[in-house]
């Protein structure tokens, strides 16, 4: 029987770095718009809950039936008959209630041990929920009977119609061993986190002022803008706009930020902003700054690269554009995996005298300040 258990737990783990790409990007967005930064803590416990909802998602599909047109399940899709449970143990084991010796046997039953996989399954779901999201017990209890709820009507439906009948039964005593099982790992969550940093206090030392922006959180805020920008783009494309790429670039990526303060959407999404010499963003700064990037490399670029150029030229004239655009990509690939080891500014930054900032929740500088206040009072050095 154990074997049939781990053999969607391997295909869970085949499929979660794939989930965990899928994953990434919004899980960056939550955190950096919720935080401020990503806490290693934080981004471990996220990405470990993902691993256990999709352990648990496998063993409740898996394995699939060998054809979409499967027959109808022999003895019906509902079980609606509480602790029908125990009447499988006792009509499937050799356990005699009169005969505590023979309890041993209950360990090697498919019954029994089904409804312990039951209770055992969601017990981590508890946990997460009482550790991470700091939930009540009400809500533990919803949540996880929720949970399996989803789970049942999933086999009822047959993969919600991907399959012609039911593969699994809708038995309401999975709904109730789950359930219990969330709330077993609810009352182990308490005892769990006596061994964890608290959550709340992740962020009591974080120092804003030394705090520097990743190249990460910058590459979620350019795709983001990038997206934006290349639709903007098309409209004027198809719009006819003289001077598109220019025009859309210079309006979306300087006048939008000088504007809004260093802020595209994209850097808003992340809480960053452009800064210069001074407290506010220069236009000038900005001109310097994008006409460097998306005008002169990105403009080059396009104009090399487009098609409109291409069918004008000779072949010869055709490998020497190919060679200049190998030499100033390679040239910008390696600039950028130097500067990201090195963790320096890039070219157009140190040009322009640009940079990015982070813009903290308003509630970080409530911490920062309960946190100066507590040092400056005896034994203020210690965090409870």
């Amino acid at each position: 029987m154990i074997q049939s258990y781990l053999f969607p737990v391997s295909y869970a783990f085949l499929a979660f770095p794939f989930a965990a790409l899928l994953f990434t990007l919004p899980f960056l967005i939550v955190q950096y718009r919720r935080h401020g930064y990503i806490h290693k803590a934080r981004a471990w416990l996220l990405y470990l809950m993902l691993l256990y909802l999709m352990n648990a998602f496998f063993l409740v599909i898996l394995p699939l039936p060998a054809s979409r047109h499967n027959a109808a399940l022999a003895g019906g899709a509902l079980q609606l008959m509480p602790l029908q449970f125990v009447q499988d143990i006792i009509r499937e084991t050799s356990v005699s209630p009169a005969h505590p010796s023979s309890y041993v046997h209950l360990l090697k039953e498919r019954a029994f041990l089904q409804v312990v996989f039951n209770v055992v399954m969601t017990v981590p779901f508890g946990m997460f929920l009482r550790y991470y999201f700091r939930a009540r017990w009400k809500w533990c209890l919803i949540l996880s009977f929720a949970l399996s709820l989803f789970f049942e009507v999933t086999q009822l439906t047959g993969l919600y119609g991907f399959f012609d009948h039911a593969y699994r039964v809708f038995d309401v005593d999975d709904l109730m061993a789950n359930t219990l099982g969330g709330m077993l790992g609810f009352l182990l969550g308490e005892w769990f986190s006596l061994f964890l940093p608290r959550l709340e206090h992740l962020d009591k030392h974080v120092d804003m002022a030394t705090k520097r922006v990743s190249y990460t959180r910058r590459g979620v805020a350019f795709f983001v803008d990038s997206i934006i920008w290349i639709g903007l783009l098309g409209i004027m494309e198809s719009l006819h706009v003289p001077a598109a790429f220019w025009v859309s670039s210079g309006v979306y990526f300087m006048g939008v930020p000088y504007l809004t303060n260093g802020r595209t959407p994209g850097k808003w999404l992340v809480r960053i902003h452009l800064t210069g010499t001074g407290q506010r963003i220069s236009l000038w700064g900005l001109i310097k700054r994008y006409i460097l990037l998306y005008w002169l490399y990105f403009g080059l670029n396009y104009v090399l690269g487009g098609p409109v150029l291409w069918s004008q030229v000779s072949p010869w004239v055709s490998v020497l554009i190919s060679l200049l655009l190998l030499v100033m990509n390679g040239w910008f690939f390696f600039h950028l995996v130097i500067r990201l080891i090195k963790k320096a500014p890039l070219f157009y930054e140190e040009l322009s005298h640009t940079s990015h900032q982070i813009i903290w929740p308003k509630h970080y500088h409530h911490l920062q300040n309960d946190t100066a206040d507590s040092a400056e009072t005896p034994g203020g050095n210690t965090v409870t």
